[in-house]
């Protein structure tokens, strides 16, 4: 069975990333998680200026709604939304089509 991943990749401001880790580790994941977004794997352990969140989905419009709730939600927009905004210039999204097994070889521990 395959799935659908989203690697959104982030280009931090400078100084920024332990600021940025902070906020999704204490914020931003524990609420994804309250919204049932399933977080492969988040971090970038060698580039001081990067960040990626991975999730994954059942497919396109399970991507698609999921991420429209959320990032319409009262709970992002008055939580942490601008204190994450602010120290990322720029970001891109990747999605694909993968196994489930190829899925948990990406996965990581999230707090």
């Amino acid at each position: 069975m395959s799935r659908i991943i989203e690697i959104r990749s982030y280009v931090l401001k400078p100084g920024t990333r332990f600021q940025l880790h902070a906020l999704m580790t204490t914020q931003a994941l524990p609420m994804l998680k309250r919204w049932d977004v399933d977080v492969v794997a988040f971090a970038s352990p060698n580039d001081e200026n990067a960040y990626y969140l991975i999730r994954a989905y059942d497919n396109l419009e399970a991507l698609n709604a999921s991420q429209d709730a959320f990032y319409g939600s009262d709970e992002w927009r008055q939580g942490p939304r601008e204190a994450i905004l602010a120290l990322i210039d720029t970001y891109t999204s990747i999605v694909l089509e993968l196994d489930e097994n190829t899925i948990n070889g990406l996965r990581q521990p999230i707090p």
